[in-house]
C-alpha cells in the first residue's frame, strides 16, 4: 500500500514539473529579446555622413538621434518597427529581423525629399510711367492735421527742446574726441593772434589794390 502511494505521489510530482517547464520553454521561445542596434546614417551619395538624423520606435516611444558622424546606437527588441526621418530627407522604415545575436548594425541611406512648388506669376507694370499714373490715381485720405506739423514756430521749438539721438551723441563724442587729441600737447592756437597771419593778410590787401 505505501509502495502504490509513494509510486502515485512521485508520478504527480513529476507530471508537475514536466508541465512548469513545458510552460517555460512556450514563454520563452515567444518573448522577443534585446538587441544592440548600431549603425551609421548616411546621404544620397552614400558618402556623406548625416548628423542629427532621427531613429525611433512610435509604438515604444523610444529612440536616439544620430551624432555628429551619423553614427547611433539604441536597444530595441526584435520585431520592431523604426522610422528614420531628418528635415529635408523621406523617411526610411526598418524592421529589426528575428536573429540570433545580441547586436546588429546597418547603414541607412537617406534620400533627398523634393518639394515642387507652385508657379508663381509676377504681373509688373509695363512702364513705370503707368506705375505713376497708377499711384497717382489713387484716392488716398489727406489728413488736414498734417500739415500743422510743417509749422517753422513749431520745428524751431523742436529743434531746441528735443534731445539728441544715437547719432548725434556719437557725433558729439568723437568730435570732443578729436578736440582732445589736439589740444593734448599745448592750447589751441589763435590765428588772430598770430603776427605773421595779420603780415600775410596786409600783403594780401596790397596786391589786391595794385
Amino acid at each position: 500500500m505505501d509502495k502504490i502511494i509513494f509510486r502515485t505521489l512521485f508520478s504527480f510530482i513529476l507530471g508537475t514539473v514536466i508541465l512548469l517547464d513545458s510552460n517555460h520553454t512556450v514563454k520563452a521561445q515567444g518573448a522577443r529579446h534585446v538587441v544592440q542596434l548600431s549603425g551609421v546614417v548616411l546621404g544620397e551619395d552614400s558618402v556623406s555622413v548625416l548628423p542629427g538624423v532621427n531613429i525611433y520606435v512610435p509604438k515604444a516611444g523610444r529612440g536616439t538621434t544620430s551624432n555628429r558622424v551619423g553614427y547611433f546606437s539604441m536597444p530595441v527588441l526584435v520585431g520592431d518597427e523604426l522610422v528614420v526621418s531628418s528635415v529635408g530627407y523621406k523617411r526610411q522604415y526598418f524592421k529589426v529581423p528575428d536573429i540570433d545575436r545580441d547586436n546588429l548594425t546597418i547603414v541607412i541611406e537617406m534620400v533627398t525629399d523634393t518639394t515642387f512648388l507652385e508657379t508663381v506669376e509676377i504681373m509688373p507694370f509695363p512702364t513705370e510711367e503707368i506705375f505713376k499714373e497708377a499711384v497717382l490715381a489713387l484716392n488716398l485720405p489727406i489728413e488736414e492735421h498734417a500739415y500743422d506739423n510743417m509749422n517753422e514756430q513749431l520745428l524751431a521749438l523742436m529743434l531746441q527742446t528735443m534731445p539728441m539721438d544715437g547719432a548725434a551723441n556719437s557725433r558729439y563724442y568723437l568730435d570732443n574726441w578729436a578736440y582732445y587729441q589736439n589740444d593734448r600737447f599745448g592750447p589751441r592756437p589763435n590765428p588772430l593772434l598770430n603776427p605773421f597771419n595779420w603780415a600775410k593778410f596786409f600783403r594780401s590787401l596790397r596786391s589786391n589794390k595794385k
